[in-house]
């Protein structure tokens, strides 16, 4: 009988047990559950201020033929603070070219930085861009499919002439056509640059036709 009467007891202590269990852990608030859990977000891709990307497209006897506080590289967005008007102005009209109408037209070349592909030679030591040209790869259906290179805009500021850089940026940009593949390359000049341009290793070959609009 006595056995008996420590049953409740006992069922009594199992249950005071379990509820301990259960209330020492704290319980997280009905708002608190209903917040969802923030998770570590991915670093956010830098946007390149290179036209394209450089890799395996800058001749290295090119960058061993310059001068140390001279620098060979893709135009870059920030060259327009370092002169680039002014230089390009040495070539050509460039007209009202806003930072605005920069940016745009440079973000559409960088869209198509496997067709296009504009350079530029910085004197770091006075942070001035002094030689620009570019190049870009016309696909054809002809030979198999290939490509031609054609080259423009080869302007080196007054500033940096007899530094040869004109021919330093003919090399490198004739080196991006054969890298992207062209079976040759083409540039248009005036008579009186013919013979800078034989000594860059081109030669005349046909007569160039155009139309203004």
């Amino acid at each position: 009988m006595a056995s008996l009467l420590l049953i409740p007891k006992i069922i009594m202590s199992l249950y005071d047990r379990t509820r301990n269990r259960s209330t020492s852990a704290p319980v997280a608030p009905a708002d608190d559950l209903a917040k969802p859990v923030s998770l570590p977000s991915a670093p956010a891709q830098p946007v390149s201020d290179l036209q394209f990307n450089p890799d395996g497209l800058i001749s290295e006897e090119v960058l061993k033929g310059l001068p140390e506080n001279l620098k060979i590289r893709p135009l870059s967005r920030s060259d327009y603070d370092k002169g680039f008007v002014e230089t390009l102005s040495q070539l050509t009209t460039v007209g009202n070219l806003t930072r605005e109408v920069f940016d745009e037209r440079f973000a559409k070349l960088q869209k198509y930085n496997e067709v296009y592909f504009s350079i530029a030679i910085e004197d770091v030591s006075i942070g001035k861009v002094v030689a620009l040209g570019t190049i870009f790869i016309e696909d054809k259906f002809i030979h198999e499919a290939g490509s031609v290179g054609h080259i423009e805009d080869i302007v080196v500021n007054d500033c940096a002439r007899g530094k040869n850089l004109g021919r330093i940026v003919i090399e490198a940009l004739k080196y991006i056509g054969q890298r992207r593949g062209a079976y040759k390359t083409l540039l248009a000049c005036s008579e009186k640059n013919i013979g800078f341009y034989n000594k860059c290793g081109m030669s005349q070959k046909e007569v160039v036709m155009s139309v203004y609009y």
